[in-house]
């Protein structure tokens, strides 16, 4: 296994992306963040918005990763498919971190493709060990490439396998201990999981390693009643972050301190300053966070 952090190069400073709140780069938002610079810790983009040649996006990005650490979070490398990546794919997720050398790369704990057909969805993969297999395999063939430490987000769920046989959370961290991958840890994710699979979130906390965590993502979703007396919680990213999310996030700090934090919001996305004050909001429950783990 190589040194996965060997020439990293990680934002304007050369550090790792601060446990403070990113937001994600929307062209909407590129000229106002180019402008007024507000304090935020990093900026995520998704890496297939930049696997073009070039253009007017990928010029703000330049200008913009001059102030902030860049965050390249993927959503087709597809690692949870049955055979092999597809290498053009991770080709041009290289180039892509290549080019920007961003403080952290990410993707995520599903599939998406059959062969040469994407689905415009993160599709559930079974937990037992033929896919954990082939998950390790995966997600070494793409820290070997990138050279870097991938994190990797759990997914929100709305159906399980019948056939799976590991808990979602042990899945996750045996993946990280025997690749040196980072955890994604997606409250929001969690939290939507957990109430439409009813299973304990803390429990699924406590099933971590400290050391495993990378990052935090947090984002709204939708609460919808069934007419035939059910619900179900839809991760959208629509709408700011739910109370009993950011009661979620607090545990989370508890049990893992303060890690870099993004603010999600990809639909109906609202004025700049409605993100920055979502990410105020949870600089505040990080820097309580930060104090739990001195006090502690």
């Amino acid at each position: 296994m190589p040194d996965l952090h060997a020439g990293l190069r990680t934002g304007p400073a050369g550090g790792l992306a601060p446990a403070g709140t990113g937001i994600g780069a929307k062209a909407m938002h590129f000229a106002d963040l180019a402008a007024v610079r507000p304090p935020l810790a990093f900026l995520e983009v998704h890496a297939e918005n930049y696997m073009g040649a070039g253009g007017p996006p990928h010029r703000w990005l330049d200008v913009l990763r001059e102030s902030y650490p860049l965050s390249i979070h993927g959503v087709g490398l597809s690692l949870g498919s049955a055979g092999p990546l597809h290498a053009g794919h991770l080709e041009a997720l290289g180039r892509v971190v290549k080019r920007f050398q961003p403080a952290l790369v990410s993707e995520h704990l599903a599939w998406c493709r059959s062969g040469e057909t994407w689905l415009n969805d993160l599709l559930p993969i079974p937990y037992d060990e033929a896919t954990l297999a082939l998950l390790v395999d995966h997600v070494d063939e793409t820290q070997d490439r990138l050279r870097r430490r991938l994190l990797i987000e759990n997914p929100s769920a709305y159906v399980g396998w019948s056939g799976s046989t590991i808990a979602e959370a042990e899945f996750l961290a045996t993946l990280a201990a025997e690749t040196g991958c980072g955890i994604l840890l997606d409250v929001n994710n969690l939290f939507v999981s957990a109430c439409n699979l009813g299973f304990d979130p803390l429990a699924y906390l406590d099933a971590l390693q400290p050391a495993a965590i990378g990052q935090y993502h947090l984002a709204g979703h939708h609460h919808r009643r069934l007419p035939e007396g059910g619900e179900i919680r839809i991760d959208d990213h629509g709408s700011p972050v739910a109370d009993p999310v950011w009661q979620l996030f607090d545990a989370a700090l508890r049990r893992f301190g303060p890690r870099p934090t993004l603010v999600e919001w990809d639909s109906d996305v609202p004025p700049l300053d409605v993100l920055l004050a979502e990410a105020a909001r949870a600089d505040r429950h990080l820097a309580e966070g930060a104090r739990h783990v001195r006090a502690g």
